[in-house]
């Protein structure tokens, strides 16, 4: 069993940013990639950021790639997603997730976090 909580979330201007963190409680952490996922009001959830366990392979989706960078601690059980050059359109609720059933970028994973509002005003 694993169970995510993550946090970081909050209110900013364009071009600033936040970093957010998902704490991971549960063996399977430090052996299972997880992901961060975004979902804004009236559409479907999208794939931001992938990791594998060992933190060797990482994984940015088109629409945060060159501004955000996904890393974890293991030590610290804990995933982070730190966000730069934030947008107007990157306000949505970004959600951590563990243990991918199929594709990393696919939202099937077996264990979601409850998510974090983000939200960028211009």
């Amino acid at each position: 069993q694993v169970q995510l909580v993550e946090s970081g979330g909050g209110s900013v201007q364009a071009g600033g940013s936040l970093r957010l963190s998902c704490a991971a409680s549960g063996r399977a952490f430090i052996t299972t990639t997880m992901g961060w996922f975004r979902q804004a009001p009236g559409k479907e959830r999208e794939f931001v950021a992938a990791i594998r366990w060992s933190g060797a392979n990482k994984y940015i989706g088109d629409s945060a790639e060159g501004r955000f960078t996904i890393f974890r601690e293991n030590a610290k059980n804990t995933l982070y997603l730190q966000m730069n050059s934030l947008k107007p359109e990157d306000t949505a609720a970004y959600y951590c997730a563990a243990v991918p059933r199929s594709d990393y970028k696919s939202p099937v994973y077996d264990y979601w976090g409850q998510g974090t509002q983000v939200t960028v005003s211009s």
